[in-house]
């Protein structure tokens, strides 16, 4: 715990959440920057039982997520941009999860921005066709943690580091808001 203690140097510390949807695994992961290295708040994965109707898994997203932005006063949100599905349904079973995303963030009146997947990886591993193990490992040696994350807490870490990334380069508006 006390690495959240850590003074802020430099640059204004942004609070920022990433956000991985999914309908049966969303992930998410709360940095902060604005000192050296970015601090972890929170992560963890939303998992709902294949079992369970979509509109449940949905709701369970939606309330999730509106605590953790109540919990940690998250100033921006990060989520992944949208892919190419070649299966229809998968693809808009995926934007009802992200809906869900979307809404529970942007009720809380955050910032949204979206990074494309690849340029995440590129961002995070170096390579923009990396693996999620390579991705979780990355984070892990980032973030400085103790256990590699989980696959999908670890994207989401990711979104989280390469948009503090991008915000270094590019200031405050760094590109493809939503």
């Amino acid at each position: 715990m006390a690495a959240l203690e850590a003074p802020v140097v430099g640059r204004r510390a942004r609070v920022i959440l990433g956000v991985d949807p999914s309908l049966r695994g969303t992930g998410y992961g709360v940095i902060r920057t604005g000192g050296g290295r970015p601090v972890t708040l929170a992560q963890g994965t939303i998992a709902c039982p294949k079992d369970w109707l979509h509109s449940r898994c949905l709701a369970l997203i939606y309330e999730t997520l509106q605590e953790v932005v109540r919990t940690h006063q998250p100033d921006t949100g990060v989520l992944e941009g949208l892919f190419f599905a070649q299966n229809l349904k998968t693809a808009i079973v995926m934007g009802q999860a992200r809906g869900a995303a979307l809404a529970a963030l942007g009720g809380a009146g955050l910032d949204l921005y979206e990074l494309a997947p690849r340029k995440v990886k590129l961002a995070v591993v170096g390579h923009g066709g990396a693996g999620k193990l390579a991705v979780a490992k990355m984070v892990q040696r980032m973030l400085a943690l103790a256990e590699l994350p989980a696959p999908d807490a670890a994207d989401a870490l990711a979104l989280a580091i390469a948009f503090a990334q991008e915000q270094g380069r590019y200031g405050l508006n760094p590109p493809a808001k939503i």
